[in-house]
């Protein structure tokens, strides 16, 4: 097998592996056999949300299985028909076999990645929220030219997304805006947005053509579920409801309907503005729980985000990425140091390598390369 393939191969293999761990495919038959045990239960359905998640658990456990079973096979089916047609010769089919290598490798890669995400909130629905830094129109315009990036993003994975909120910024862009993103994983691919993202360019802005550097942070915590109770004192939060203000259409409303509530323990400001005041007190709740259960997640994981925190230049804040357009064209993670310069795609919501590289990190402490070599 020649070289290039066998690299491919390997890949393939590494993938599996890892997929194996996730997985702990040794016990996997008997956890299934366990779970065909309790779905033909004849009560399982005296509580409907009990076996509702049973079934869900079970068929995640049948997804996982019949991936690692599918790549696997498909694995060793391409080795031996390269190894026939080199045996006899054939350009044609060996050509064929390692093409579809190749397209393995990929989706084995993806597949790797998707195992990383069983963290509790995973599988969530995710609020994304961006708010320009310092800097008025040239950071609104970053804001805005994230916001589009994030929203390309979800829409390329078929996610809904919807605008729960928005700040227009005084000539261009906008000040601060919240995203309510539902499909499955969500808040697992995007939790690691989370910081400050820099932007290098000239700007557009500006009459002499001069670089600017511009900032804003990106902040994601996932919607809370029923399976997750979350208690809010009413004496702790302060209910106020106010004339949303905006250039108009179909995202912005100008009645007294908008609700911002305040929750005074840690000061944690949530907002929405749908039409409906009733609508908005309930989104605006459902913020500030999520706010509250991701600050929770925080805590458990204070170690892990010190770390995080306290790589690079404290000067700079809490900068996970920078995005250079000029003089040259990079986006570089400065968490993973993985980098592209494809700029243009990354902005246009390709950001599925970045996240990849930040999720391995965050799960191994190391790296996807490092992981894979040690």
């Amino acid at each position: 097998m020649r070289a290039e393939a066998q690299n491919t191969a390997d890949q393939i293999t590494k993938s599996l592996e890892l997929l194996a761990q996730r997985l702990n495919v040794e016990t996997a038959p008997y956890r299934l056999e366990e779970f065909n045990a309790r779905v033909e239960s004849p009560t399982l359905w005296d509580d409907p949300d009990a076996a509702q998640k049973l079934m869900r658990d079970r068929q995640a456990l049948v997804d996982s299985i019949t991936t690692y079973e599918t790549i696997k096979q498909e694995l060793a089916d391409n080795i031996e028909l390269i190894e026939l047609g080199e045996i006899e010769d054939d350009a044609e089919v060996v050509s064929e076999a390692e093409e579809a290598l190749k397209k393995l490798a990929k989706t084995a890669a993806q597949k790797e990645l998707e195992a990383l995400l069983d963290g509790e909130a995973d599988g969530n629905d995710t609020f994304l929220e961006i708010n320009a830094g310092a800097g008025g129109t040239e950071s609104c315009d970053w804001a805005n030219m994230l916001s589009r990036m994030y929203v390309r993003w979800a829409e390329k994975k078929g996610y809904k997304v919807e605008l729960q909120s928005e700040s227009p910024g005084e000539e261009a862009g906008i000040k601060s805006a919240t995203y309510k993103i539902s499909g499955l994983n969500a808040y697992g691919w995007l939790k690691s947005e989370s910081g400050v993202h820099r932007l290098v360019r000239i700007s557009p802005f500006d009459s002499a053509a001069k670089r600017h550097t511009s900032f804003t942070s990106i902040w994601v915590y996932p919607v809370v579920d029923d399976n997750i109770d979350i208690e809010v004192n009413p004496s702790d939060i302060r209910v106020d409801t106010y004339r949303s203000s905006g250039a108009g259409g179909q995202h912005v409303n100008t009645t007294d309907s908008a609700v911002r509530i305040t929750h005074h323990p840690t000061g944690i400001v949530v907002t929405s503005s749908e039409k409906s005041q009733h609508q908005n007190r309930d989104i605006a709740m459902k913020a500030l729980k999520s706010r509250l259960y991701q600050m929770e997640l925080d805590r458990r994981n204070a170690a892990i985000n010190e770390a995080h925190e306290n790589k690079g230049d404290a000067g700079w804040g809490n900068q996970i990425r920078s995005y250079v357009l000029q003089p040259y064209q990079m986006v570089k993670d400065l968490r993973t140091n993985y980098e592209t310069s494809d700029t243009k795609g990354v902005l246009d919501g390709d950001l599925d390598g970045l996240m990849g590289a930040a999720l391995a990190l965050a799960v191994s402490g190391k790296s996807r390369a490092e992981a894979q070599e040690g």
